[in-house]
């Protein structure tokens, strides 16, 4: 399964990436950034996904900016 990165501006398009790929930079960080445009279905995989291999997964919503909509997901992934 895919999710996008949290943009670097609000004008660029934001990266994609995969469960495998997130799993494998966990050695580096365990902090990641994701877009607004990401279903909660999907946010609720991706912490169903790393639960399932006994990592505690914590998220929340972040806001950048006074209007609405501007919000990236925080997502903490730890062993």
């Amino acid at each position: 399964m895919k999710l996008k990165l949290a943009r670097a501006s609000i004008t660029s398009k934001p990266k994609v990436i995969e469960f495998s790929k997130i799993e494998e930079d966990l050695e580096k960080k365990s902090i990641f950034y994701f877009d607004k445009d990401n279903s909660h279905k999907e946010l609720k995989a991706l912490i169903e996904y790393f639960e399932a291999k006994d990592y505690s997964v914590y998220m929340r919503e972040v806001k950048f900016g006074l209007n609405e909509d501007e919000y990236i997901y925080e997502v903490h992934i730890v062993k």
